[in-house]
């Protein structure tokens, strides 16, 4: 790839990854205050768990690019990092780690994961592809709009083709699942990632204390 092709998929990747924090951040702020144990999509984690693991994702992302390895962050981001305010907490670590990604030079470092060294590049696009799929899983357990930007869903289409050699195992997904021959992009985005699209499931709107 020249280098003016490289500067351009760095940039392309960048801003898809602002984009999907912000996909994220809009059905995080629209969770309702009943509906933080409720069930979703994602292997049986309830929609608290579910923002946790993305917010503790992105805790990680200032840390590995400063060149700390897995064993030397520890489990500081283990357990739960959103204490009272969970949407704040998120919009916290999202911010930090748009940053932290957005810095002169930072996608062209490499970071040390628990799978091996990695192209910061190839670790910011594998984010945004797990942050576009938690999306859907989100806002299908919370009753918010479920469809996805459709250039987010390209890439994701595009990242999630198989490829030789390792990948970055930032998500973790269930097996895939056949789709409906003609399916529209995001269907078949999400069956490569086990998820159906199956009629929106009813839910107690009223807030509760």
């Amino acid at each position: 790839m020249s280098q003016e092709g490289a500067d351009r998929r760095r940039r392309e990747v960048l801003r898809l990854y602002a984009e999907a924090l912000a996909s994220v951040g809009r059905r995080v702020q629209g969770v309702a205050a009943n509906q933080w144990q409720t069930a979703s999509p994602c292997s049986a984690r309830s929609v608290r768990e579910l923002v946790n693991h993305l917010t503790a994702e992105q805790l990680w992302v200032p840390e590995l690019l400063r060149g700390a390895t897995p064993c030397q962050v520890g489990g500081r981001f283990a357990g739960d990092v959103l204490g009272a305010d969970p949407a704040a907490s998120w919009s916290a670590a999202a911010t930090a780690a748009r940053e932290a990604f957005g810095a002169p030079g930072a996608l062209e470092l490499a970071v040390r994961l628990s799978t091996g060294e990695r192209p910061a590049l190839e670790f910011c696009a594998q984010l945004t592809v797990d942050l576009t799929v938690h999306t859907w899983d989100l806002a299908r357990a919370t009753g918010q709009d479920p469809h996805l930007a459709p250039e987010l869903v390209e890439f994701a289409l595009h990242e999630l083709a198989p490829r030789p050699g390792p990948a970055v195992a930032v998500g973790c997904f269930a097996p895939a699942v056949p789709t409906v021959p003609h399916a529209d992009p995001q269907t078949r985005m999400l069956g490569l990632v086990g998820r159906r699209c199956a009629p929106q499931p009813p839910f107690d709107p009223e807030l509760t204390d």
